[in-house]
């Protein structure tokens, strides 16, 4: 018994190393899940999209199903949520009896990439079996005569579940004449052994009732009992003994029904009646006795239907030889099947094409199928091949899965189509074989695609084009020919430049012509260059194409005229006055007139020049910087009043110029300034009572506002220190600014400059005097704030002494347009970023 507990053994490790070897051989494709037993049906077993890498709506779409290899199938897809269910309730039992591992494999077919991923679903076990007896009464004759320390076998408890959930102890209810011993066989079963442990006395206690209840080990424990009467005999002191208490026997697949395997055979010490042995099959749940009979009388084994290598590859039978008053003794027969090759290879189409195009490439799939053979060794061992004259090719992929692919191009003018014979045969003696015909009809297609001179073409035009000219043609040819050959021209992309109007609106192609028209008048100050990829598309089908890069460039021309930014005049019909005090050097900078051109390159390059001037050879312009400097001092005889006209012209073909006029005040001082003003602004004197009524209360106006003044001047030279400050930190901003901005021909920074006149009063009225030092220069110009926050020095009183109304009123509008200048030179400053970064862009 020993030894068939060993044999079994070996034979369960051999068959998993050889599973686990197939396993190995299959690559990283297969997929393994683990579920209990007895799952409702549709319980989730496995996120099978997750595994296969698809989203569960592409399960449906790419047709994955179920292969299966003619066995029932227990699972099934839920393409819904992409995973795998059960699609009945799993027995363990039912399928895999008392076996360690219980394994389902299938695969699963990804059929429109033609990919085939094998699944291994193990069942795992759960308590669901109660220990039982095959009889709930079990009868032991012992006779009186029995030693104590006598063991006698108990009937097993059977339990079809495995490991902790299996049978686990047995416990015997209390008496005073018998213990429970256990023995382990080499598979792990126990074996109940009564222990008679005091003498038995026929005449005090003729027959014992005892009961003997089997536990499992699973959660929660299960239980089994059987009841067990012992009748008490006399003198039959021994039982029968096996000659071996393990037999064994090898039997091919295929004996005919009937044949004897062996022979047992058993002896019993005792004599007469005692003596007489009869020969018993145990019955257990496996049914090997509707397989195998034994011959009570004469012990042999015999079959009692066919043998199937396939269905089971041993069995073992217990068997029992009792005498005449009852007692037994056991053994085993261990049958162990040998396979024969009765078995063809099975071959099972998973998917086919019966067309293929002729241009496609090595390794293209035509079919996909299955070959199984149920015998095993060298008789399940399969080889396909197809005749080696095809342009074809087989390959093995996983679970005994080949594909059909192509080997080397096809060409339908050559063969039109392809009868292959796939041939599946074992290694068996004699080998068995099965072939599978495919029809594979070759289809022509178009195989060559219109293509162009070049990679790439660019194409220069001018600006300001007429709208619908032809600006550039594109070729390609196709050597196909009739429908394949006419080519059809599109424009698929393009990148256009953010402020250019949509690519509908630029550009258009002539789809038969391959023709480019332009829809609009390009402008080089909007954009200067766009790319197109132009398609070339064939008629055949599939249609073929070539796509080609096209850029166009836009030249420059000379359209737009300099601007003028500085001096910014007010619109409300006044003239700007520039300031310059006649003590004023030679070179002494007055102003700087301030332009920019859209345009770019030379079309850019700026020079200003004097065209006009009240005193000639008084003042020059900076050819390049556009500064104004005084070229001699001031004389007593020169204008108060200095009418300048600069002329800004670039170096486009032809030039575009543009002229500003600047009107320069000389004086030292603002007296002098409101003496000449009032002078020219009338020479009629007021004698009006009321008029002098009104100047008087002006004058006392303009004292109490001198007072105030006097406080406010500390406060605003605080804050415009604090000013100053702000403008050299925004300064840092500007300098930003590319230098290109304000370049002229030589190249030199044309930054704006600005100049600030302080007015300086002194408590004396007499000896009040408008003082203009040098100019104060500065990196950037000064922001609104400053502008609008810095007010003028209010003249004193003394000022306005003895002027009539006029001239007051003069002083006030020449105030007031020298404000505004201010304010128009912040409103530079607040736009010059945008308009010059135009100018910029232009260029």
């Amino acid at each position: 018994m020993v030894g068939e507990e060993k044999h079994r053994g070996c034979m369960w490790r051999l068959l998993f190393c050889f599973l686990l070897g197939k396993l190995w051989e299959t690559n990283a494709a297969q997929i393994r899940y683990s579920v209990p037993e007895e799952m409702e049906k549709g319980s989730f077993v496995g996120d099978i999209s997750k595994d296969l890498g698809l989203e569960p709506r592409e399960l449906s779409e790419s047709g994955t199903r179920i292969v299966s290899k003619g066995k029932k199938l227990h699972f099934s897809l839920n393409v819904r949520s992409g995973s795998l269910v059960t699609a009945d309730r799993i027995d363990r039992e039912e399928l895999c009896a008392q076996r360690v591992q219980c394994l389902l494999y299938f695969n699963i077919l990804v059929e429109d990439k033609l990919k085939i991923y094998s699944v291994e679903v193990e069942i795992t076990d759960i308590n669901d079996n109660a220990p039982r007896f095959l009889a709930e009464e079990l009868e032991l004759k012992i006779s009186e005569l029995t030693a104590p320390g006598t063991q006698h076998s108990l009937e097993t408890a059977y339990d079809r579940d495995v490991g902790v959930n299996s049978l686990q102890s047995y416990e015997l209810s209390s008496n005073h004449h018998f213990s429970l011993q256990m023995q382990s066989g080499d598979n792990g079963m126990k074996y109940p052994q009564l222990v008679l442990e005091q003498a038995l006395d026929r005449e005090k206690e003729p027959v014992l009732h005892l009961l003997l209840t089997a536990w499992d080990g699973g959660e929660p424990v299960r239980s089994g009992t059987a009841r067990i009467q012992v009748t008490v005999l006399d003198a039959n002191d021994n039982a029968p003994v096996f000659t071996q208490s393990m037999y064994t026997v090898r039997v091919p697949e295929n004996e005919p029904q009937g044949t004897v395997l062996l022979t047992v055979n058993a002896t019993d010490a005792d004599e007469g009646i005692n003596s007489q042995v009869r020969y018993f099959q145990v019955k257990r749940p496996e049914e090997t006795s509707q397989i195998f009979q034994l011959n009570s009388v004469t012990g042999e084994l015999s079959t009692l239907q066919n043998l199937d290598y396939e269905e089971a590859e041993f069995y073992v039978i217990e068997i029992e030889a009792k005498d005449g008053l009852g007692l037994k003794g056991r053994a085993k027969i261990h049958v162990i099947v040998l396979d024969v090759n009765d078995n063809a290879p099975e071959v099972t189409i998973t998917s086919v094409t019966n067309s293929i195009p002729e241009n496609a490439p090595p390794g293209a799939v035509i079919a996909l199928f299955h070959v199984h053979d149920r015998d095993s060794g060298e008789n399940g061992r399969v080889l396909c091949s197809i005749p080696g004259d095809l342009p074809f090719k087989l390959e093995k992929k996983v679970d005994n899965y080949h594909s059909l692919v192509t080997a080397r191009a096809l060409d339908r003018e050559e063969v039109p189509e392809y009868n292959i014979t796939v041939r599946a045969k074992d290694f068996g003696s004699p080998a068995l074989s099965t072939d599978t015909h495919i029809l594979l009809q070759v289809s022509d297609i178009n195989d060559n695609p219109p293509t162009f001179n070049h990679a790439a073409y660019s194409a220069y035009i001018q600006e300001n084009n007429p709208r619908g000219a032809s600006i550039y043609s594109l070729t390609a040819q196709d050597p196909d020919s009739e429908k394949n050959a006419l080519v059809i021209y599109s424009i698929m992309v393009s990148t256009v430049p953010s402020e250019a109007p949509p690519l509908s609106s630029i550009v258009s192609m002539n789809s038969e012509t391959g023709v480019l028209y332009a829809l609009c008048s390009f402008d080089y100050e909007q954009f200067q260059e766009f790319q197109l990829t132009v398609t070339a598309r064939d008629s055949g089908d599939p249609p073929l194409s070539t796509n080609v890069s096209l850029t166009l460039f836009i030249l420059d021309q000379n359209d737009n005229a300099p601007e003028i930014l500085y001096p910014a005049f007010p619109t409300d019909g006044s003239s700007g006055v520039e300031l310059a005090p006649r003590s004023a050097e030679p070179g002494y900078l007055v102003t700087k007139v301030v332009a920019v051109d859209a345009d770019s390159g030379q079309n850019a390059w700026l020079s200003y020049r004097l065209l006009k001037a009240t005193e000639l050879g008084l003042f020059s312009v900076g050819l390049h910087s556009g500064e104004i400097r005084t070229m001699r001092t001031f004389l007593d005889k020169d204008a108060l009043k200095q009418n300048l006209i600069v002329a800004v012209t670039d170096n486009g073909e032809p030039p575009l110029s543009a002229t500003v006029s600047v009107t320069v005040a000389v004086a030292d001082s603002i007296p002098e300034i409101l003496s000449d003003l009032s002078s020219q602004a009338s020479s009629h004197p007021q004698d009006d009572p009321l008029l002098t009524f009104y100047l008087v209360i002006a004058v006392a106006a303009v004292s109490c506002l001198f007072f105030a003044f006097i406080v406010l001047l500390l406060a605003l030279r605080l804050r415009r220190w604090w000013m100053l400050q702000v403008v050299q930190s925004a300064g840092d901003h500007v300098g930003g600014i590319p230098s290109s901005q304000f370049l002229g021909i030589d190249g030199v920074r044309a930054f704006l400059q600005t100049y600030s006149h302080e007015v300086s009063l002194t408590t004396d009225s007499r000896k009040s005097q408008l003082i203009f030092p040098q100019p104060n220069y500065a990196d950037t110009l000064i922001s609104q704030q400053s502008c609008e926050q810095k007010e003028p020095s209010l003249p004193t009183q003394s000022l306005l002494q003895g002027k009539d109304e006029q001239a007051f009123c003069q002083f006030l509008d020449t105030y007031y347009r020298g404000k505004q200048r201010i304010q128009g030179v912040t409103q530079f400053r607040l736009q010059n970023k945008e308009n010059i970064s135009k100018g910029n862009n232009g260029r």
